[in-house]
């Protein structure tokens, strides 16, 4: 019962009982009309028809006289006549010559007009008919009536009442049964959606909202929300690993601060400025490195969070390619590094360009870092082949191996396991971040595959009317 009265306590039954009710109203007004068109079409006829009649007999009277006139309506109104026929000749004081009445009806006006009577007939005994009648007064003074009785299509009025009802009937049963049908296909549905998302609350966020495969709104609902799970999963993937990442990789740092200002508080000799000098500079130094970080996640975060995304406006790529390469230019050549930049093209897209210039900058700091003396790095901007914006860094350095390409993509993610190189490995996720608040692809391969420097080559796709 449960069950029953949160079927019936649906929106979906409400709506459908609703739907059903005015269908209903509708389809009983429709009914209603064709009822009623079609007794004024019966009745019309019938009037029609006994006013013909009526006036054959006159013309039988005009040709044949009264004789003819009486045999016509003892013919007529015998047992062989039609038995829904009424007929009544009587004399100039209303007493009855010949036809199937026993009397001259007192409502019945010798004008020609139409007239509905109760009447009782000689075949009827004492139960009255309706019967429509016409009638006038003959030239002789005779009063003549014609009429039909209306029993037969009273009974046809009963029966087409009857199957309006049945069809009323049926129509509410099947919008009854219809809506029942319907709320429990939809409640199936949202419950399912309900219950994955209690799963979901309880802390399963591998949980997903499931599919029928029908591809109806109720999947293209499921599909939306199961992309912001897995969205949203992402986000507090990466806050966990964040966290984690900070307490393992500033530990350090912060410690060092800690340590190096005890040392110049406490082990100083009066007067010995060189060492508080180097120590403050030391703190300096890590104070800067820490900053740094810092600074790269919140840009990570604002990028990945969208919130980048209502400042985002027409620029030009190349532009911002030609400035970060006169940037690297100098610090390439002190490394001895042959550095070459093609973007002389004007290449529009919508973007950050804050966000743009930093990620940029980042690609052209890893090239520069871990491209060794006597390498290249080449930087293009140009069409791609989808009328998008391709973005091309590619160095000869160590290159990343195939299994770790997605991963240094992460926080905090280095392959310099020695920490050879100044880094916090937030570099490449910052560029990961800004690549996805585009809506672009970003891809790694290597520069000179099957060298023993196989090199690093990037990858930059930005649709076609970013």
């Amino acid at each position: 019962m449960p069950q029953i009265d949160r079927l019936l306590a649906s929106a979906t039954f409400r709506q459908a009982l609703a739907s059903m009710a005015l269908f209903g109203l509708a389809f009983a007004i429709v009914i209603g009309v064709l009822y009623l068109s079609t007794i004024r079409l019966i009745e019309d006829q019938t009037a029609d028809t006994v006013a013909a009649e009526l006036r054959g007999l006159a013309d039988q009277y005009r040709e044949e006289g009264i004789s003819g006139l009486v045999e016509a309506v003892a013919r007529r109104s015998g047992s062989g006549g039609d038995p829904d026929a009424v007929y009544l000749l009587a004399g100039t004081g209303g007493e009855p010559v010949v036809g199937n009445l026993t009397t001259w009806p007192g409502g019945a006006v010798p004008d020609g007009s139409w007239v509905q009577l109760q009447l009782f007939r000689e075949s009827s005994g004492d139960s009255s008919h309706t019967v429509g009648t016409r009638s006038f007064r003959l030239a002789s003074g005779h009063l003549l009536l014609v009429g039909r009785d209306f029993s037969a299509q009273q009974d046809f009025r009963d029966n087409l009442l009857g199957i309006f009802a049945i069809a009323l009937a049926i129509t509410v049963a099947l919008g009854i049964a219809g809506g029942i049908l319907m709320s429990r296909n939809l409640l199936r549905r949202v419950d399912a959606i309900n219950e994955a998302s209690r799963r979901i609350m309880a802390g399963d966020l591998g949980e997903r909202v499931p599919t029928d495969g029908s591809g109806d709104e109720f999947d293209r609902l499921a599909e939306n929300l199961n992309r912001m799970l897995v969205r949203i999963e992402e986000l507090l993937l990466g806050m966990r690993v964040v966290s984690e990442s900070i307490s393992h990789d500033l530990r350090s740092p912060l410690t060092r601060l800690r340590n190096r200002a005890e040392l110049a508080l406490y082990e100083a000799e009066p007067g010995d400025d060189a060492m508080l000098r180097q120590a403050l500079e030391q703190t300096l130094s890590d104070t800067d490195g820490v900053l740094t970080t810092f600074n790269a996640l919140t840009e990570i975060a604002q990028a990945e969070a969208g919130a980048a995304r209502t400042s985002l406006e027409r620029l030009d790529l190349a532009v911002l390619v030609r400035d970060a390469g006169e940037l690297y230019a100098p610090v390439a050549e002190d490394k001895e590094i042959a550095f070459t930049v093609e973007a002389t093209d004007e290449l529009p897209i919508r973007g950050h360009a804050q966000l743009l210039s930093q990620a940029l900058v980042n690609l052209l700091d890893n090239a520069v870092k871990y491209t060794p003396a006597g390498g290249a790095i080449a930087v293009a901007v140009t069409k791609s082949a989808d009328g998008g914006v391709r973005l091309v860094v590619a160095d000869s350095g160590p290159g990343v191996p195939v299994a770790d390409r997605q991963r240094v993509l992460e926080r905090f993610v280095r392959l310099d396991a020695s920490r050879s190189e100044p880094g916090s490995g937030l570099g490449l996720s910052l560029v990961a971040a800004v690549a996805q608040l585009h809506d672009s692809r970003l891809t790694l391969a290597d520069s000179h595959p099957g060298t023993d420097a196989p090199g690093l080559r990037i990858v930059w796709t930005f649709p076609a009317g970013a």
